[in-house]
């Protein structure tokens, strides 16, 4: 088991460089249309009745996001400004979420839903688990196998999610014209690049699960 989850974490290191190496590589690539990652997200937005939800730059790389609570798009100033195949491609991504919302898709309003409590057991269970296992107090183990459940669940919550945000992206911009045909293969390399992060992340998370749920079973033998 703990070979099986430095395999993961090697994993996700692995696919934390790729997005950032895919990004990089296809940054330089302009797209066709001149679109900068800004007028592709207003423009989605605007297609799909959003034209209230702002969009506003943030410093940093891949630290785009939509916020729920306050109903707005924020994409890092590479996203912003650029007119590249990655900047479009991870603009139209946010845009997804932000379409997810107005729809009420099933699967972000469970994850809007589990939130608060997940960043409550996500602080927690660590102590509760470390405690546990070095006073061997069997309970404590058990509670904290709960409240990382609880975390992992959430993370599992989020696949699907971010990869119907990339399904929506890539269909609206091959239809309506974003990027041409030649573009796709460099706009589906992005997005999985990114959604693979995802994966990997909650595959690791599931793995220490079970080591915990091991640990917890043969402390009771």
């Amino acid at each position: 088991m703990i070979f099986l989850i430095i395999i993961a974490f090697i994993f996700t290191l692995w696919a934390q460089f790729r997005v950032k190496g895919t990004f990089n590589k296809w940054a330089k690539v302009p797209s066709t249309t001149g679109m900068t990652g800004y007028d592709a997200a207003r423009r989605m937005l605007d297609a799909n009745g959003l034209q209230d939800v702002p969009i506003e730059p943030v410093r940093g790389s891949l630290t785009d996001h939509y916020d729920p609570i306050h109903r707005v798009v924020r994409l890092s100033e590479p996203v912003y400004y650029e007119n590249s195949i990655s900047a479009i491609s991870v603009a139209c991504h946010e845009i997804g979420h932000a379409i997810q919302h107005k729809e009420h898709y099933p699967m972000l309003k469970l994850r809007h839903r589990m939130f608060p409590v997940v960043n409550f057991a996500s602080g927690i269970a660590p102590f509760l688990l470390i405690a546990g296992m070095l006073f061997s107090f069997t309970n404590l183990i058990g509670l904290g196998i709960i409240f990382f459940s609880a975390a992992v669940a959430f993370q599992l919550v989020t696949l699907p999610v971010e990869f119907n945000a990339s399904s929506r992206a890539r269909e609206v911009m091959i239809q309506e014209g974003y990027i041409s045909n030649e573009e796709e293969r460099g706009v589906a390399k992005v997005l999985n690049a990114a959604a693979l992060t995802y994966v990997a992340a909650a595959l690791l998370s599931l793995l220490e699960l079970i080591r915990y749920i091991m640990i917890f079973t043969s402390s009771r033998d």
